[in-house]
């Protein structure tokens, strides 16, 4: 288990990538090395939450193009771009689609390691809540057009009767789907389901 976190790096360059897979994973980083972006694009879904360090000048894909279509797919992956001396309009660009920060190559190892680790620190808990914000809506979906229903009856404070009365079914099967909907969206309790509803945007704060 990594202490540090991910740090995925993308660099054409072989030295480069080697270079910093060792500084890195000296660190107590897990790191993940990409020689291109499209194959970072390309196994995003599937990567664990982590800091992105990447060349801006690449062939293919550029860093500034990585960094419109990340922003593109709301990833909450902070980027670090790396630029050859002189590149500062191209970092200043990086920095407006995005980026965290930059570094000129070459550069100080601790800068790096600070740098990556202020990135993470800073971005981890928009990341956590939005893996949570997608998980309670995955719950919210799993709901049958009928759940849902007795769903936004109880968080709107209606009791089972009046549940029942509304959609002409009897209290009893109110109480069946009632238990659906607690299962299913993993709530204890009818405040922990109205707090999920509010997550889920059902409920207006």
């Amino acid at each position: 288990m990594t202490t540090k976190g991910h740090v995925y790096v993308i660099d054409d360059d072989e030295a480069m990538r080697d270079s910093l897979n060792f500084l890195l994973d000296s660190s107590g980083f897990g790191v993940t090395l990409f020689d291109d972006a499209q194959a970072f694009l390309a196994s995003l879904p599937d990567l664990a939450f982590g800091c992105v360090v990447s060349d801006v000048r690449m062939p293919g894909l550029d860093g500034i193009e990585l960094l419109k279509r990340m922003k593109a797919q709301q990833s909450p992956f902070p980027i670090l771009i790396m630029t050859g001396h002189g590149d500062v309009p191209l970092a200043v660009e990086a920095m407006k689609h995005g980026a965290v920060d930059f570094l000129e190559k070459p550069f100080e190892d601790d800068r790096l390691i600070a740098m990556i680790e202020a990135a993470i620190r800073q971005a981890e808990p928009a990341a956590r809540n939005g893996a949570v914000t997608q998980d309670i809506a995955a719950r919210v979906a799993s709901l049958s057009p009928r759940e849902r229903q007795v769903m936004e009856g109880l968080i709107a404070g209606l009791s089972n009767k009046l549940i029942a009365r509304e959609y002409d079914i009897s209290p009893r099967t109110i109480e069946v789907y009632r238990a659906n909907v607690m299962t299913k969206m993993q709530a204890a309790s009818l405040s922990e389901l109205v707090r999920l509803a509010m997550r889920a945007g059902m409920l207006k704060d």
